[in-house]
């Protein structure tokens, strides 16, 4: 069995992943934590909801991690919408980690920071456990609800808290994350782990360009990503409003890939600004055709808003328009510099007018746009490869298994 370099692998044991968010194998990061585990010889078990249009076996076994699922359906609305849909996901966690067994570790993804209580009645049995933290859910509930710090706020701050308390180690996505955990969550500097999200480059690769996909314009921008209250898809729609109306812009087309609680929304949005006839909805699609669009675009955007949240988030569009070698436009968010560098261009924040400014320099400047390209590609193959994370996910374990 093939293992990293100078890592000692560990057979016979058993790593069990939670996660509520997504489901497995579409959740790219957990995937790519299951199978470095299972290089490194470890049995891995994942439990996560059902997916929608794919994911949807209750039971699977891929490339040799064994995934168990449950039916969830997704919240819609406030924050009573996501209390029922966590109850429903922990009740199901708790009765499919009972059907697993006896684990050696139990490696927890929020949101959201309930998975804890899992956790606990495993450590119990033995466990330890690792919180992977890949949002910060009281800014999360800031960010998306505006509801200021009311009674729930004050619950979710509780809830982080005791998982932090719970936790034997924690992983954060980048190191403003780490500093939160060493901060708020009290947690030791040695038990804390970055292992940074990064793209499998070798799922982002060129595919020749089809200039079809502009329709019958020069230019092509292209947005990949969630489309939800915090993502900012209604700033990049009024930034291109901006952009035609303020700028006398119109040689460009616009797509947007993803999905999310607000796509419709914005669809009603881009035709109330009159941008019905030069931005295109994909929805989720296939990474073929991914590959198409990425290929052909000229610059993407990152329009994610400053918020609690996002200034200090690693966006996985971002890395993933680096991989493709491809300039983006972004706010000016500290975590946004922190992965992109000199691979973006950086409006001040939520000013759509400053941004729509930078898209019309860039795609002015056809050297500037390979030079930025390239440099991201550089970044996302080199220090930011998931390559390293791996060594720190590895570490992590490492540690847990010492303690």
């Amino acid at each position: 069995m093939w293992a990293l370099p100078g890592k000692a692998t560990s057979p016979g044991r058993r790593a069990l992943v939670l996660v509520e968010n997504l489901s497995v194998p579409f959740d790219r990061r957990v995937w790519q934590e299951c199978t470095t585990l299972r290089d490194a010889g470890w049995e891995v078990h994942v439990i996560c909801p059902q997916g929608t249009k794919r994911d949807t076996e209750p039971e699977a076994e891929i490339d040799g991690v064994r995934i168990h699922r449950y039916p969830l359906r997704a919240a819609t609305g406030g924050p009573a919408g996501y209390l029922q849909e966590y109850g429903t996901a922990l009740w199901h966690t708790f009765r499919l980690a009972r059907k697993v067994g006896p684990v050696d570790v139990v490696h927890a993804c929020n949101p959201p920071d309930l998975l804890f209580l899992v956790a606990r009645m495993l450590k119990r049995r033995g466990a330890r456990f690792i919180f992977d933290q890949h949002d910060l859910v009281p800014e999360l509930y800031l960010s998306r609800f505006d509801r200021g710090q009311d009674l729930l706020y004050r619950a979710v701050c509780a809830l982080e808290r005791m998982t932090y308390r719970a936790a034997d180690v924690v992983i954060s996505t980048n190191e403003s994350y780490r500093e939160v955990a060493l901060r708020r969550g009290g947690k030791r500097p040695e038990d804390v782990f970055v292992v940074r999200s990064a793209p499998a480059v070798e799922r982002f690769h060129q595919v020749p360009a089809e200039p079809e996909l502009k329709h019958g314009k020069p230019h092509l921008l292209c947005y990949l990503g969630v489309m939800g209250p915090q993502d900012g898809v209604d700033y990049a729609l009024r930034s291109l409003a901006k952009l035609r109306d303020d700028l006398g812009r119109s040689d460009w087309h616009a797509v947007f890939v993803g999905g999310g609680d607000t796509f419709d929304e914005m669809v009603v949005l881009a035709d109330r600004l009159g941008l019905a006839d030069r931005v295109e909805f994909t929805g989720r699609i296939p990474d073929a055709d991914l590959l198409r669009y990425l290929s052909t675009s000229d610059i993407c955007l990152s329009p994610d808003p400053l918020n609690p949240l996002n200034d200090v988030s690693t966006m996985n569009k971002v890395l993933e328009y680096m991989a493709m070698s491809r300039p983006i436009v972004s706010f000016d968010l500290k975590e946004a510099r922190v992965s992109a560098g000199e691979a973006a261009v950086y409006a001040p924040a939520n000013d759509e007018l400053e941004f729509a400014k930078l898209i019309d320099r860039l795609l002015d400047d056809p050297e500037e746009r390979r030079r930025m390209g390239a440099l991201g590609r550089e970044r996302v193959a080199g220090p930011l490869s998931w390559r390293n994370s791996q060594q720190a996910l590895l570490a992590a374990y490492g540690r847990v298994s010492r303690q």
